[in-house]
Parts: C-alpha cells; sequence; structure tokens
C-alpha cells in the first residue's frame, strides 16, 4: 500500500496542490473538483495527508472521497478507498478505518492491496489493547483478524507482521488471567485463583507466564492443603523450568512443609506432567 503514500508528487499535481491552497487560503472560491482528474484530486489529497494534522484529516478524507464519488470506478478510487482506511487509522478513528477496510476487501478482494487492507482492520483492533487491564473484547478480536493475515497472505509482509503482534496479543491475554490470579490469592480466594492459573497452564503454555502460574499452582493448592496437586505442579516447573527463579520459590515452599517437587496423584496436572514426561507439551 506504501506506493500511495510514497509516490512523488509530478509538477502537475504540485501545481494542482499550490492552486486549491491559494483559493482555498486565499479567499477565493476553490475550482469545482469536477474540473480535476482522479489522479489530481488524489494527490490533493495525498497531499493534505501529508501536511495537515494527522489527527484531523478531515480534508484527506474529503479528497480521497471525492475521488470515489466523482469517478467510481477507476484505479485512482480504489487508491483513494484504501487511503481513507490508512487515514483514520492515522486519525485513531479505529472503527471508520475498519470499516474503510472492511469495504476495499469486499469490493477488491482480488487487489494486491487486499492484504494491507486487512492488516489495518487487524490493526485497528490491535492498537486499542493498551494497559492489561482493560477489557479483553478487543484483544480476542485482534487476534482473530491478524490470524486472518498470517492465514489468507502467508507470504507478504504484513504476515511476518501479524505473527509478531499475534504472539503479543496471546501474551495479553494471559498477562491478563495471571493479574486476575494474583487478585484471588491475595484475598484468600484460593479455588477462584487456581482456575485463573489453570487456564495460563492450559490454554497459554507457550507464553512467558507459565512459569510463574506454576509456582502460584503450587502456592494455592499448599494454602487449600491440596499437596498432591502442589508437588505435581512444582514437578512440572522443574521439568521444564528448572532454571526460573519461580522455581525455586515453589521449590522452597514444598520445603517448608517437608514435601518435594513430584508427581502425585490423578489430577489434571498429573494428566500434564506425563505429557511433559512423553515430549508432548511445551
Amino acid at each position: 500500500m506504501a506506493r500511495g503514500r510514497s509516490a512523488a508528487l509530478g509538477l502537475g499535481s504540485l501545481l494542482l496542490v499550490a492552486t486549491l491552497a491559494a483559493c482555498s487560503g486565499g479567499g477565493k472560491k476553490e475550482p469545482p473538483l469536477e474540473n480535476f482528474t482522479a489522479e489530481e484530486i488524489y494527490k490533493r489529497g495525498e497531499y493534505e495527508l501529508e501536511v495537515g494534522n494527522p489527527r484531523r484529516p478531515d480534508q484527506a478524507l474529503y479528497y480521497f472521497s471525492e475521488v470515489e464519488r466523482l469517478y467510481p470506478y477507476s484505479e485512482w478510487a480504489k487508491r483513494a478507498l484504501i487511503m481513507e482506511a490508512f487515514a483514520q487509522h492515522k486519525a485513531k478513528d479505529y472503527e471508520s478505518a475498519r470499516a474503510s477496510a472492511q469495504r476495499f476487501i469486499d469490493t477488491y478482494p482480488g487487489d494486491e492491496d487486499a492484504a494491507y487492507a486487512k492488516y489495518l482492520l487487524a490493526l485497528s483492533y490491535y492498537d486499542q489493547i493498551d494497559e492489561v487491564g482493560r477489557d479483553q473484547g478487543l484483544t480476542f478480536q485482534a487476534l482473530q483478524a491478524l490470524r486472518d493475515v498470517i492465514e489468507q497472505y502467508p507470504d507478504s509482509d504484513y504476515a511476518r507482521s501479524a505473527m509478531l503482534k499475534f504472539d503479543l496479543a496471546f501474551d495479553h491475554l494471559a498477562a491478563k488471567e495471571m493479574e486476575i490470579g494474583r487478585y484471588y490469592l491475595k484475598q484468600g480466594h484460593y479455588s477462584a485463583a487456581i482456575n485463573r492459573f489453570r487456564v495460563v497452564v492450559e490454554q497459554f503454555q507457550t507464553t512467558a507466564h507459565t512459569p510463574e502460574a506454576l509456582m502460584r499452582l503450587t502456592e494455592a493448592y499448599l494454602a487449600l492443603g491440596i499437596t498432591d496437586e502442589a508437588q505435581t505442579a512444582a514437578a512440572i516447573l522443574g521439568h521444564n523450568f528448572q532454571s526460573s527463579p519461580f522455581y525455586d520459590d515453589a521449590y522452597q515452599l514444598l520445603k517448608k512443609q517437608g514435601l518435594k517437587p513430584e508427581s502425585k496423584g490423578d489430577s489434571w496436572l498429573s494428566k500434564i506432567y506425563r505429557q511433559v514426561i512423553k515430549g508432548e507439551w511445551l
């Protein structure tokens, strides 16, 4: 998509920009846009996007929409639509950016810029993921949209970027579970805490939060007097993350009660332990 923004303004386009800018800034009536070609109007929108307020791309969006209105079946109308999505995203008008990107995908599904439109749609969700405490609905939507980019356009540059962002969004969900789990643990709601840490161990085991989740499970189960599960959680932690400081913490918690890390019983953690030994997990 970079072709739209990176294309150099030709002499004719520069003259158009100067003419329109002079008319609009000097009190003169701006010539009707019907007098200009699709390319000239598009270049004016591009110019406004470059020199105007990036958070207020109203003028740029106006020119891009006029290209679509006046020359709906032209190549420039297609470019203008993807630039609308770009400008709206740049202005953090994410809902409008999604709508424009989706319209591009629906109208030009086979176009070379469809991958970028799909990526912009995914970014409109991803860029709204800020702090861990925010509602996670946007994170799930971002994950799905990023997955679409990866699966539908695997050889594109956007797929590589989407993979990185997918991992970060996935980690974000695990961080949310850990945050809630720690809160419950601190409040003494051990069963509720265990449920959260279990989600991390079972569903987010590829993230960096797994070692702490296993240590917290050891802590919570010990608090409930359920020693088999506590020992098993620590055993899994020791098998996969023995160099982690969380393993040392879990080991010390068990040692205080005369226990050691080992698989015991037939709980959900014991099943995971057997998978670990067989090399089928993590």
